[in-house]
Formats: C-alpha cells, structure tokens, sequence
C-alpha cells in the first residue's frame, strides 16, 4: 500500500501545482497558434517537474514479481538554437518486489538515474510542441529489505530515450506530457551470491509543468 500512496502523492502534488500555476497565468496569444518550424527560440531555459509511474520491461529477476513504481523526474535544459536543447535530467523511480512461490514480500528497489541529455524540437503545431531525447547516465540502485535477506543491486549504465509534447499554455509556462524507456541492467548479489540476472529496464509515464525563460 506505500507504494501505491508513494505515486498518489507524487501524482496529486504535481496536479495541486499545476492548478494553482494556471490559475496566474493569461493565455497564450492568438499569434501563437500558427504552423512553424522549430520548436523553440534560442537561448531559453526550461525546467520541469513531472511524475507518473513505471512497470518494468520484464520480470526483475527469475521467481519474482515487480509492482507498477512510482516515478518522480526533474530537468533543466538550455536552448542552443530554434530546434536543440542541452542539459540534465534528475529521475527516481520506487518498486515492490516480492518472490512469487512462496510469496513473500522481499521489501523495494530504489533507483536514482543522473542523465545528461540532447533534446530535438524540429517543429511547432500551434500551442503544441512535439520533442524527442535521448540521455547517457548512470543509475544508482539501491534496496530496502523486508526480511532478513541482504540484497544489493549493482549501479549500472543508464540509457534514457523519450518522446512527449508541451502545450504552451503561455510563452512561460507549458503542460507536459511524456513516455520514455530506460535500460537499467545489471546484477545483484544475495545474501553474498552474484545474481547476473537483475533487469530493472522500464517505461516511463510522466505528467507534469514546464516553465521557460
């Protein structure tokens, strides 16, 4: 049930945010609903919040099952022209593992990915910017046990490739929205033995608030 609580609070406090942003912000102009190339203007800054949840790409490791985690990323990215963006992604992600015969509730594993990113934005639909990113990182993952046994999973290389669209609601503040897979794979040692089978690879489902200035 904390896991679950985890991700509805994450969920519920990027929506408070995003409500209470909104209702300070003015529309975005009429000039702005026009067809054009390139996404955004050069030299900008964005930062986001978002969050949402993340079910595993296959089982974790062999007699186990994984629940749906919770998943919190932050962002900072500086616009080199109208259509490329540099920066960093900061992302946490929670899930429950248990063994499935005999069941038994083995505690979570935590993972904190720091990814340097490239963002492309070729072109602008009115209000609605359509992007993809790629990021090369690492992932730190750690577990917190609920029985006696002594779990820790290695830190691994992280590849991160999303694709999303901002809707500019003014030319500071946007919605968000994005999917993204992470390759997260490794190995964990067990109460002293060396588990070479330990995939944590997921996708990502996000919501969340950009602001650019």
């Amino acid at each position: 049930m904390r896991f679950v609580s985890l991700r509805a609070y994450a969920i519920g406090f990027m929506l408070v945010s995003a409500v209470s942003i909104l209702s300070l912000v003015s529309p975005v102009s009429a000039e702005d609903g026009t067809h054009s190339s390139g996404g955004i203007e050069a030299g900008k800054w964005v930062l986001g919040m978002r969050a949402g949840f993340t079910p595993l790409t296959q089982t974790l490791t062999a007699n186990s099952s994984t629940d749906v985690g919770s998943l919190v990323n932050f962002q900072a990215l500086y616009s080199l022209n109208k259509w490329l963006l540099v920066g960093m992604m900061l992302e946490w992600e929670r899930h429950g593992v248990s063994v499935e015969r005999p069941s038994i509730d083995l505690g979570h594993q935590d993972t904190v990915s720091v990814l340097p990113t490239v963002e492309v934005r070729p072109i602008k639909f009115g209000p609605v910017v359509p992007y993809a990113n790629m990021s090369f990182g690492v992932n730190v993952n750690s577990f917190g046990e609920n029985t006696g046994n002594t779990i820790s999973p290695s830190n691994t290389f992280a590849w991160r490739l999303g694709w999303g669209a901002d809707y500019m609601l003014t030319k500071q503040f946007a919605l968000n929205a994005e999917m993204a897979y992470k390759r997260n794979d490794g190995h964990a040692t067990v109460n002293g033995l060396r588990d070479d089978d330990w995939n944590a690879s997921s996708f990502g489902f996000l919501l969340g608030a950009k602001m650019f200035f």
